[in-house]
């Protein structure tokens, strides 16, 4: 939030002493009605439809052994009971691989995404540069959500003189 402040503050001073032509996106709309977007949705959305086929076949798997055993324990010998509990846990942990594996943080689901969204979302900020340039607009902000720059000229980046400041 203080950036946001801090970003319009310095934006409303400049306007004071200049002319600047700020204008915006709402990337929102752009991914929602982009071809190439949809594209990659329905890609993404193929495989994890298969990767939840794959998951729910492992848990109907787990849940028929752990039935099967519950029913069978009482009867067991001690030896088939513990072999049977390190099974269910083997199959446990091989769930619990499998979904952080496939959807995890790091995941190729995530990597999957990046990969596909990469030129999409190069494509767009190629787009909004171009646009930006043609209307001569010194700022471009994205709508929605958080408040982004997507587009500055490059004579307001003062990171140079920062660090000259700081004699680095």
């Amino acid at each position: 939030m203080k950036k946001i402040v801090l970003l319009l503050i310095f934006i409303f001073s400049y306007i004071g002493f200049s002319q600047i032509k700020i204008g915006y996106v709402d990337s929102d709309t752009i991914m929602d009605q982009l071809p190439d977007v949809q594209d990659v949705r329905q890609r993404l959305d193929a495989l994890i439809q298969e990767w939840q086929a794959e998951l729910n076949k492992l848990e109907k798997d787990w849940k028929s052994k752990y039935d099967d055993y519950e029913k069978r324990k009482l009867i067991m010998s001690d030896q088939t009971r513990i072999e049977t509990e390190q099974q269910l846990v083997q199959l446990e942990n091989k769930i619990t691989e499998f979904r952080d594996k496939k959807f995890g943080a790091n995941g190729e689901l995530f990597q999957k995404q990046d990969e596909l969204m990469k030129p999409v979302q190069n494509k767009i900020f190629n787009a909004i540069k171009e646009v930006a340039q043609e209307e001569d607009l010194d700022f471009v902000f994205d709508r929605s959500g958080d408040i982004m720059i997507l587009y500055a000229k490059d004579k307001y980046d003062i990171s140079a003189k920062v660090l000259s400041k700081l004699k680095l």
